[in-house]
């Protein structure tokens, strides 16, 4: 029996090396790479050994007989991709001609071990580690602003897809490297510069992500209880940043949210799910508790195009149209609605909304019994109208507008880069300058990940994206370009532990770790955060008090 690939694929192509028959596309060396949604299993040509799904960090792959619910449309959509691909001849199982064999890191024998910064200890950070650590012999120093590991994966995704946070685990064998060293708690612009990094490494790569939120610029956006989504997803995951009395859930009946990507389906997700089906996962205490006590039976999903230029992806859709006790509703207010979907091409966003009821919601009505989620293309929020607090939002209807009376307003519309003191920053991409991740106009400097290409990609896309940083990084010290630190290996830890009080390594990260866990045991719960700077730090150091 085959193997398929469900909805919790991260792409970073793990499964794709360990294939002994080359089943699994495309492959990173294949053009449509990165611009695929997910990786498909190839069913002809699979031999069902299992290789693949032993290696995948985020849990996505299975066998085809143990698929049921939302996962049993993947057989379907694995083997669709396929469908106009005809084998390509070859002797044996194996229908797929092998790529030539590459050797991207070829390094002199005599290469000296290299001192490399990394900043920021998420996906895209840590792939970079992970490279330089597996291929070469650099010395690697972590440094995070929070006292505490992950980037996203702790503080991005959902709790309720536990698969996708696996990947920190395949991360975490490398916090304790033996050429590893970790100063988290250490802000690059508030504690030391950029000038010192660099002055005691080699090279320093950043991995900073794309921590702010963009903004509508509509009248209404700045009332009390008009957020972003990106705060409300850093509340549920207990970021020690947002306050847990930053979202309040208990007036609202009817939440819009404008925008229609993963994130936006996340939040509309969390917000109607059964809270006891939460009880299980990591998610923030303050987050369980405000959902046990909310009031939300319906999410309205704006999207400024049609179906067909949803943002999301077809497997968070189709996650979506599949929820427990809720119910998924098109709003038909536009004839090119239903158009767009009934021509949706196999496999589209668009085309799993075509068993999905459509009806022309009548707003001037207060949400109905029950939960649901209400997808209204063709509308963009023009203003949130409210004196202390959002009270409706109106938006754009065909010609016209409408009125939808609501109580919290989200948007998500995307993260947006900021600025580093000491590095360039394009104002209009949010990204820094580079050349194939080189910082332009400052050697030995580099860049990973969201602020290298601005915020797309899940978090495999990291991975490509670090090995060409990477490749990048070595070119230039087998040239070299790179300057020589100014202090020894030991002195930037002296620095750090004088600038900061907060500083945590690899022995206080496993110690948080042990605490979460712990804490979580009780509850049957795999872990449960710490939700403040304070509390992260006493926990590394041992303290009682943090794990009461």
């Amino acid at each position: 029996m085959t193997y398929a690939i469900t909805q919790t694929c991260c792409s970073d192509a793990t499964c794709v090396a360990v294939c002994p028959v080359n089943c699994i596309h495309p492959t990173p060396e294949e053009r449509d790479f990165g611009s695929t949604e997910m990786l498909y299993v190839d069913p002809r040509t699979c031999i069902d050994c299992g290789a693949c799904a032993d290696a995948c960090p985020v849990d996505a792959i299975f066998p085809v007989d143990s698929l049921f619910g939302a996962r049993e449309e993947y057989a379907a959509i694995n083997a669709a991709y396929y469908a106009d691909r005809e084998p390509e001849p070859a002797s044996g199982p194996n229908f797929h001609a092998w790529g030539a064999p590459s050797f991207a890191r070829s390094l002199p024998s005599d290469f000296a071990p290299i001192r490399v910064a990394v900043v920021g200890t998420g996906p895209a950070g840590m792939y970079a580690a992970e490279d330089l650590l597996l291929h070469t012999n650099a010395e690697v120093t972590l440094v995070d602003r929070l006292p505490v590991a992950g980037g996203l994966v702790r503080y991005g995704v959902a709790p309720d897809h536990p698969g996708t946070k696996g990947v920190g685990e395949t991360f975490a064998r490398f916090h304790s490297h033996p050429r590893v060293r970790m100063h988290l708690g250490v802000e690059v612009g508030k504690d030391i510069t950029a000038d010192e990094l660099a002055a005691h490494h080699d090279a320093v790569i950043y991995a900073v992500g794309a921590g702010a939120d963009r903004r509508l610029g509509i009248p209404g956006e700045d009332l009390p209880s008009s957020i972003a989504a990106t705060s409300f997803v850093s509340w549920y995951n207990a970021h020690p940043e947002v306050a847990p009395e930053a979202v309040d859930l208990s007036g609202a009946e009817r939440v819009v949210v404008a925008g229609n990507g993963n994130v936006a389906l996340d939040v509309a997700r969390l917000l109607v799910t059964d809270a006891a089906s939460l009880a299980g996962t990591d998610i923030a205490d303050h987050a369980l508790a405000a959902l046990r006590g909310s009031a939300v039976r319906e999410v309205v999903l704006l999207g400024r195009r049609g179906p067909e230029d949803a943002a999301c992806t077809s497997s968070e859709l189709l996650a979506l149209s599949h929820l427990p006790g809720v119910e998924l509703v098109v709003d038909d207010h536009d004839p090119r609605v239903g158009l767009a979907i009934e021509g949706a091409a196999y496999g589209s966003a668009a085309a799993v909304l075509r068993g999905v009821r459509r009806e022309c919601v009548d707003w001037s009505r207060p949400p109905a019994d029950g939960r649901r989620i209400v997808l209204r293309f063709h509308s963009a929020p023009v203003e949130i109208a409210g004196r202390d607090a959002v009270e409706a939002v109106r938006v754009t209807a065909g010609e016209g507008e409408a009125r939808l009376p609501a109580q919290l307003f989200l948007r998500a519309i995307g993260y947006r880069g900021m600025a580093l003191p000491g590095l360039p920053f394009d104002e209009a991409s949010g990204t820094v300058p580079h050349e194939g991740g080189r910082v332009t106009g400052l050697p030995g400097t580099y860049v990973v990940g969201w602020i290298k290409r601005g915020p797309s990609g899940g978090i495999g896309a990291n991975r490509t994206c670090a090995a060409e940083t990477v490749g990048t990084l070595l070119a230039d010290a087998v040239a070299g370009a790179l300057p020589a630190p100014a202090h020894p290996a030991r002195a930037f830890g002296r620095l750090v532990r004088g600038r900061s009080r907060q500083v945590v390594d690899a022995r206080g990260l496993a110690a948080i770790d042990r605490a979460e866990r712990a804490r979580g045991r009780d509850g049957g719960r795999p872990r449960v955060k710490f939700a403040t700077v304070p509390e992260l730090v006493a926990a590394a150091r041992g303290r009682r008090r943090a794990a009461g």
